[in-house]
C-alpha cells in the first residue's frame, strides 16, 4: 500500500532550523526522484526541493542556499534540512515523488510555522 509519512515540523523562529523527515513505501521511493512540496491555506501546493535517485538536486529560488534535501535510499527516506527560517517559509510540507502522479497519495504533512 503506497504510503507517505512526514514529520519533523514544528513552531521555530525566524533564523532557526528544523529537520524534515518523511518515510515513503517502496512503490513510490524506490528510483523516483523526490520532493518536498509546501502549502499555505487558500495557495497551491509548491515544489520547494527536488532530488533524483543518484542524488542530483534542485531548489526554488526562494530557499537556495538555505534549505538541504537528501535521500537514504536503504531507509526509503528523504530529508530537508531547513536552516534561516523566515516567516514567510511557513506552511504545510509534504513530501512525494516528483512528479506527483507517480506517488499516487500524499501524506498528512507536517506542519512548519516560523514566527517573527
Amino acid at each position: 500500500q503506497a504510503q507517505l509519512v512526514e514529520s519533523g515540523g514544528g513552531l521555530v523562529q525566524a533564523g532557526g532550523s528544523l529537520t524534515l523527515s518523511c518515510v515513503a513505501s517502496g512503490s513510490i521511493f524506490r528510483g523516483n526522484p523526490m520532493g518536498w512540496y509546501r502549502q499555505t491555506p487558500g495557495k497551491q501546493r509548491d515544489l520547494v526541493a527536488s532530488i533524483t535517485s543518484g542524488g542530483n538536486t534542485n531548489y526554488r529560488d526562494s530557499v537556495k542556499g538555505r534549505f538541504t534535501i537528501s535521500r537514504d535510499n536503504a531507509k526509503n527516506t528523504v530529508y530537508l534540512q531547513m536552516n534561516s527560517l523566515k516567516p514567510e517559509d511557513t506552511a504545510v510540507y509534504y513530501c512525494n515523488a516528483l512528479p506527483s502522479w507517480k506517488g499516487g497519495v500524499w501524506g498528512q504533512g507536517t506542519q512548519v510555522t516560523v514566527s517573527s
